[in-house]
């Protein structure tokens, strides 16, 4: 008997009372899109070895960027390096800066964060030499978008000399005659003299023949 009344009044109790709300599932919104890269310019462009060199690094984009970094790097030594990073801080070597630039903001501001890089190319670097440069920005960011670079490259002249003519050779050589001081002539030449002989032998005969008198005896007709 008590089993048969406990049922509905279980039923009734569960219907009578109020139902326990469900926590709303949260809604998890995707992280913002972040556009970034570096622009590298190199002033003078195709600086030569004694010369001094300023390497500018701004990084161009847009969203947020977690501890970045700038690394530079050049296939030609510097001295007296300096360089200074907007913001940051940069440990410098030879071929290598490094500067960490923490968190950024791309965008917010009318300036785009900025390293400068400055030195003297080392003498002593050979001509023909391929002078790289090279700006990588990573950052946590990167893990998924990829390391962004930007590099530029130029070669080193050799040297020059000016143009030079090839020696000339004695006049002789140029004409055509041997330099041994034979008085052989080429043939050629040869060929030129004999017959401008000819041609005046010619006609001094025919100038002979005209002014000498004539042997010839008039006879009359029929005379034997």
């Amino acid at each position: 008997m008590w089993e048969s009344v406990a049922a509905p009044v279980v039923g009734l109790m569960a219907a009578v009372a109020p139902a326990v709300p469900t926590a709303p599932t949260p809604t998890v919104s995707p992280s913002p899109t972040v556009t970034f890269a570096p622009v590298l310019t190199s002033t003078p462009f195709g600086a030569l070895p004694g010369q001094r060199v300023t390497h500018t690094v701004t990084i161009a984009g847009s969203g947020a960027l977690t501890t970045a970094r700038v690394t530079f790097t050049t296939t030609a030594d510097l001295d007296d390096v300096t360089a200074q990073a907007e913001p940051g801080d940069c440990t410098v070597s030879p071929r290598t800066v490094v500067c960490d630039l923490g968190d950024l903001t791309l965008g917010a501001t009318p300036g785009a964060p900025r390293v400068t890089i400055s030195g003297r190319i080392r003498p002593g670097a050979p001509p023909g030499a391929v002078v790289r440069n090279r700006a990588t920005v990573t950052s946590v960011e990167s893990a998924t978008t990829g390391a962004q670079v930007a590099s530029n490259a130029y070669l080193l002249p050799g040297p020059t000399h000016p143009p030079t003519d090839p020696p000339l050779g004695s006049p002789a050589a140029v004409a055509g005659v041997p330099a041994t001081g034979s008085t052989r002539m080429p043939a050629a030449v040869a060929v030129v003299v004999a017959g401008a002989a000819a041609v005046g032998t010619l006609l001094l005969a025919r100038r002979r023949r005209h002014h000498e008198p004539s042997t010839r005896q008039d006879r009359p007709p029929g005379a034997q």
